[in-house]
């Protein structure tokens, strides 16, 4: 469970690298839009675990790759753009956010459930 403090940090990282990522985002990801889903931070605010998710992109795992090697230059933005608001720049590290690809195979399992149901004949109402 976060602390109120962890959270409130995770919203400003959250806002501030959203920022970042739609000004300056094309330098480290040419014609691809990345969102910033969500935010962990330790207890102690030094680390920050970044969750992203990438539009028109074929390999997530490449992309994140890319934005994890361009980290410093991330944090030292971020630290310019927080300097009043905090006094430690937590250490980023970059995650592809998969909830859009796990609710996308639960559907399909779903509605093979479904189908196989009324194949069956025992559709339940």
């Amino acid at each position: 469970m976060e602390s109120k403090r962890q959270q409130k940090f995770a919203g400003i990282i959250q806002e501030e690298l959203a920022a970042i990522f739609q000004r300056e985002g094309a330098a480290y990801l040419p014609n691809t839009l990345v969102t910033i889903t969500k935010v962990r931070v330790s207890p102690d605010l030094g680390v920050a675990k970044v969750y992203l998710s990438f539009l028109n992109t074929n390999n997530t795992t490449l992309s994140v790759a890319e934005v994890n090697s361009h980290a410093s230059e991330i944090r030292y933005k971020l630290g310019a753009r927080i300097r009043h608001q905090a006094r430690v720049i937590p250490t980023l590290t970059f995650f592809v956010d998969d909830t859009n690809e796990y609710v996308e195979h639960m559907d399909k399992l779903f509605d093979k459930i479904s189908k196989e149901r009324k194949e069956n004949g025992t559709e339940e109402e």
